[in-house]
């Protein structure tokens, strides 16, 4: 039942001219911090918590509600551009938008990942409004048995995706699997793979790691190549009926755009997961419903759609253990908690109760935050697109500059600059010999949450297996592995069966 109203103490809130002013301010920070390798909203919160001391409570949440709104959004545009993810989320989004962009379909990946932004949004702020009342049934049906299996699922999808290069996509796995258990382990304490180095004691980082896969490679790759990003600069069309098209195309894929955002509000409001562990997952569904998954990360829309609509979806979903329990759902949230904190707002049932104003403030102001964000980079999108015209003598000494100094921005770490240079040298030797890299992000994420949610469940069953088969969320997590591993086979012996009675009338 909603609360009329602290609904209408909220939009009075909103509406007013200081609100709608932090709000405009949250999102071009948001929208700025995004496009910037490296920050993210994490970064941005953090920085401007302190500010916030001086503000009302209401004009600090709605100046916080535009930059978490905001930065999934803007963080793409550098993902689909240049190969470089502007949050750790947006790295799924590289995977085929920036061969998007080499198409010369810059604008029409930008536009659609902006409306699925928008859209994903929308519908975790929905799924919002409709779970408080449960947020605590909700959140307690995923226990680690639960996470080791969805853990296991994305990587199945995504072993099974590679098909032709199935041998070589699961050798990345196995190496990136390998790379995840780098430092300590979460239950039992102990360090591995450390090789006396204390820098490796927290394992190797994902940002700067994606930062060096995806971007530094494709520059030294764009560099041995010559020209732009562009393959032919011809085909680039750059105006606003393409960038319209792209907007068309969530509405086009509304399955996918669906999937996306329930797969980016689920995953969010599972407390510590994240937004990147939500946009690989969608992206790796996608494949698995596809009827040409050979076709990711190749240029397909799809694999747009799918992980910026739960990326921004997500923000919704990670709200709700944030608010109802005190526990955030990502990183950005557990930053958000301590401006919430220092207003004097405890967050827990007791925020959920006396404070439905609260709330409904934050939720008007994502919704609107968000809506506002995809138009600005709807409206820009023309002029972006412009980078993918640049000659490489020109872009490439930038765009790895500006790489690498996103990379130390994130902890002003410079052994992080060597690990996004020696991933970077690996993602060139990878393109070059054939080896998939869409396996080893998603195993880098899924790793260390697979290997701990494991142990975790061994010890909650007593070493019995049986605790994987005991709730039915995870007897559908199973069903969903099986029909991953199975349903490619099954594709092949039905198209088999249908052309064996052509080939025998011809």
């Amino acid at each position: 039942m909603i609360d009329q109203q602290a609904l209408a103490a909220a939009l009075g809130q909103l509406v007013s001219l200081s609100a709608l002013k932090f709000l405009l301010i949250g999102t071009i920070i948001g929208l700025v911090f995004g496009v910037i390798p490296g920050l993210g909203g994490t970064t941005a919160i953090a920085l401007l918590t302190p500010i916030t001391f001086a503000m009302e409570k209401y004009d600090a949440i709605i100046l916080m509600a535009g930059i978490m709104a905001s930065t999934p959004t803007s963080g793409a545009v550098t993902a689909i551009l240049i190969n470089t993810p502007g949050t750790a989320p947006n790295a799924a989004t590289c995977l085929d938008g920036y061969p998007m962009a080499k198409q010369g379909k810059a604008g029409l990946a930008i536009g659609a990942s902006s409306m699925a932004s928008g859209i994903g949004g929308l519908l975790g702020i929905a799924f919002l409004i409709a779970v408080i009342p449960v947020t605590r049934e909700i959140v307690l049906l995923f226990k680690p048995p639960e996470f080791f299996l969805l853990a296991v699922l994305g990587l199945v999808s995504v072993a099974v995706s590679t098909q032709d290069r199935l041998l070589r996509g699961l050798i990345v796995g196995g190496f990136g699997l390998l790379v995840s258990f780098i430092g300590y382990e979460s239950v039992t304490g102990e360090v591995r793979y450390d090789f006396g180095i204390e820098y490796l004691w927290d394992g190797l980082k994902l940002v700067p790691a994606m930062i060096g896969l995806f971007a530094i490679a494709e520059m030294i790759n764009l560099w041995a190549k010559g020209g732009s990003i562009v393959e032919d600069p011809s085909k680039q069309r750059i105006d606003f009926r393409q960038v319209l098209a792209g907007c068309w195309a969530p509405f086009k894929h509304w399955g996918t755009t669906l999937r996306g955002s329930a797969i980016g509000t689920l995953i969010g409001a599972l407390p510590g997961v994240g937004g990147t562990v939500a946009a690989f997952l969608a992206y790796t569904v996608a494949i698995g419903v596809s009827k040409d998954p050979q076709s990711f990360g190749k240029g397909n829309i799809v694999g747009v759609i799918a992980p910026e609509s739960a990326n921004n979806a997500k923000e919704g979903g990670s709200l709700v253990p944030t608010l109802a329990f005190g526990i955030p759902g990502s990183a950005e949230m557990a930053v958000f908690l301590g401006v919430l904190v220092l207003h004097g707002l405890a967050p827990g049932p007791t925020i959920v109760i006396e404070h439905m104003d609260i709330i409904w403030t934050l939720i008007l102001a994502l919704t609107v935050a968000g809506a506002l964000a995809s138009i600005i980079t709807l409206g820009s999108a023309r002029w972006l697109a412009k980078l993918t015209l640049i000659d490489s003598r020109t872009l490439v000494p930038v765009v790895i500059a500006f790489a690498l100094i996103g990379s130390y921005s994130l902890n002003n770490e410079i052994l992080d600059v060597f690990v996004s240079l020696g991933f970077g040298i690996l993602g060139f030797v990878f393109m070059r010999l054939g080896f998939p890299r869409l396996t080893l992000p998603i195993a880098l994420v899924l790793g260390q949450i697979m290997e701990t949610s494991y142990l975790q469940s061994l010890r909650i069953g007593d070493g019995t297996l049986k605790i994987f088969v005991t709730s039915w969320p995870s007897r559908i997590l199973i069903f969903c592995i099986l029909l991953s591993i199975f349903l490619p086979a099954l594709k092949y012996l039905y198209n088999s069966l249908r052309s064996c009675p052509q080939q025998a009338k011809g």
